[in-house]
């Protein structure tokens, strides 16, 4: 599936909606993954019909979940139980803005290296979102790689939802840039499980969010990636503010980056 995505700005909803109209794209909502939203139900109610008062059709966007101190692998069973809970608020919204799918991270200790530790991480979260599917059947979930030093716990908690046709990989490319190992080997491990990618710019150093084409990512070689490995998958330019989402949108189409060619 070839398109592209923004972020919706509330208070420049009319912007959002012409840049939308212009590249195609579908919205990707990053309002709700904050705990203060989560836990305010006149907020969250407000915006949820917002969103579902705009004029547009709402059936291919996505929804970045609650990441934030989200650990479904804990020992501590309350720190699992808010996990558990926050992770359901994001799918409950997803169903009720009737959207195609919501983004969680892996939230790993990614040093952590310890073989239990790393086959709990893996069987946990495979056992929760199994679970999660059949209460939500028809909501695309995708499991996006955050600051993991390499692809292989991704991976193995890959293979074990291999069944799942609603689950996927988010390959956030920013984050694999500043890791441990090149994009390519990410893109080699991943490449059958990758449903959904985001993109922005950064120093390959740290995770800045600065509009494509503004840092040091090679976004030459993300289009010569996406091209040799036959990607046909959507992608998210993950940049906040309306102008860098059109210099990023710009410098995309100008120098054909996938998926804007």
């Amino acid at each position: 599936m070839k398109s592209v995505y923004i972020i919706p700005k509330e208070n420049e909803i009319e912007e959002s909606l012409r840049l939308s109209e212009k590249y195609h794209a579908n919205f990707e909502y990053n309002d709700f993954f904050l705990p203060f939203i989560l836990d305010d139900e006149e907020k969250k109610k407000e915006l949820i019909e917002f969103y579902k008062s705009l004029p547009r059709d709402r059936s291919m966007d996505t929804l970045h979940g609650a990441f934030l101190d989200v650990t479904l692998h804990s020992a501590d069973r309350k720190i699992k139980e808010i996990s558990e809970l926050r992770v359901r608020q994001s799918m409950e919204i997803a169903k009720e803005l009737g959207i195609r799918g919501v983004i969680f991270h892996t939230n790993m200790i990614a040093n952590f290296k310890d073989a239990s530790y790393m086959q709990n991480w893996v069987q946990c979260n495979a056992n929760f979102y199994k679970e999660l599917l059949r209460e939500y059947p028809g909501i695309d979930i995708f499991m996006e790689n955050m600051f993991d030093f390499d692809p292989d716990m991704l991976l193995a908690l890959a293979k074990e939802m291999k069944e799942e046709p609603h689950f996927g990989v988010c390959l956030d490319y920013a984050h694999a840039t500043i890791s441990k190992v090149s994009a390519q080997v990410w893109f080699e491990s991943l490449k059958p499980y990758i449903k959904h990618i985001h993109i922005n710019d950064n120093n390959l150093e740290q995770d800045q969010h600065k509009p494509i084409g503004q840092g040091k990512i090679d976004y030459k070689e993300f289009h010569k990636l996406m091209v040799e490995n036959e990607m046909d998958v959507s992608v998210l330019v993950e940049v906040g503010q309306i102008e860098e989402q059109k210099i990023s949108l710009e410098y995309m189409k100008e120098e054909k980056i996938y998926p804007l060619v």
